[in-house]
């Protein structure tokens, strides 16, 4: 599975460990990434792997749906695009 958030695309970076001396040596900076169960109000549950920043966003903007709803597709991953479509179609069969 890819270091890489869902929602907000972040992945792995990369810089130096730098010591006392100016000695540089490569290393990783890793998202951090959670795996967590967010509860949509149309599909129920729904598994994702992503970062605390973006469990926080999804939690001030109102919930899954209402995140879903407010961004635009073009700032979202394909995943997630595939998540808001799925959405709009529970949303339409239970009529609204």
């Amino acid at each position: 599975m890819a270091r890489r958030c869902a929602v907000t695309g972040k992945g792995v970076q990369v810089g130096h460990n730098v010591s006392h001396a100016n000695n540089k040596t490569k290393r990783r900076f890793l998202p951090n990434l959670q795996q967590i169960s967010l509860l949509s109000d149309r599909l129920g549950p729904v598994r994702m792997r992503i970062t605390a920043a973006a469990i926080r966003t999804i939690e001030h903007k109102g919930g899954l749906d209402a995140f879903l709803r407010a961004t635009p597709d073009r700032k979202l991953t394909a995943e997630i695009r595939r998540l808001k479509r799925r959405v709009e179609a529970a949303a339409a069969r239970q009529g609204e």
